[in-house]
């Protein structure tokens, strides 16, 4: 997607936001934070993606590595309210023991280029957990929201089209039968990405160490930490 598509689009959807200007909708991110293993995994891919194709991002303390189980538009006036109910389910989980299966790298496209991925296996924990979060979440949610509902940076300053249609359609289309757990890992060329896609994958196994609620960024980016919460073991 070219810089003058991407103004147009954020043009379209009035996403100036005036400094210091609170805005009404918050894209948030329910999301487990792996252990050292997955981030080692997951930081090794970012830096191959990054000598190939230098203009992605990396990996760091405003990249967190994640698996997204719930990315959603709230109110940002209920942000409390979004803590208090993710938290009393998560309370209830031992989401610390919970052994989860990488298995295979992927991408999404866009043109040229494309979001890569570790994926992670679908189990019946996570997908409990994951509709428990989108029933807890439903009541504080609206229907859409721009570009101003996002973290941006002087460094990146934009919200592509895809990014902000994705939020708005994670449930149903990213939810249930659909949910494809997995940490983003980074950009690169779909020249690159399929000749990396066609590589034997070295399987392995990893556990959430915590879970956070995030304000999105570009390419679904975990770019602002709101709210940790602690897991039991």
């Amino acid at each position: 997607m070219t810089r003058a598509v991407l103004v147009c689009a954020l043009a379209m959807q009035g996403a100036t936001v005036l400094a210091g200007e609170q805005p009404a909708v918050t894209a948030i991110d329910i999301a487990l934070e792996p252990d050292a293993t997955m981030i080692k995994h997951a930081e090794a891919v970012n830096a191959r993606l990054l000598k190939v194709f230098p203009k992605g991002f990396k990996l760091d303390a405003t990249h967190h590595p994640h698996v997204s189980m719930l990315q959603r538009y709230v109110r940002t006036a209920d942000l409390d309210k979004v803590y208090a109910a993710a938290d009393k389910v998560l309370a209830e989980k031992k989401v610390r023991g919970w052994k989860l299966k990488a298995f295979k790298y992927y991408y999404i496209p866009d043109k040229e280029i494309g979001l890569a991925g570790i994926v992670v296996e679908p189990t019946e924990n996570l997908l409990n957990l994951q509709q428990e979060l989108i029933d807890a979440v439903a009541p504080f949610t609206v229907p859409t929201g721009t570009a101003a509902a996002f973290v941006t940076t002087p460094e990146d300053p934009e919200i592509n089209q895809p990014t902000i249609d994705y939020i708005a359609a994670f449930v149903p289309k990213a939810s249930g039968k659909s949910f494809n757990p997995h940490v983003t890992v980074g950009i690169g060329t779909v020249e690159y990405l399929d000749k990396m896609l066609a590589e034997p994958f070295a399987r392995f196994t990893f556990s959430p160490a915590a879970a956070s609620v995030y304000q999105l960024g570009n390419y679904g980016t975990a770019r602002k930490k709101l709210k940790m919460f602690e897991l039991k073991p």
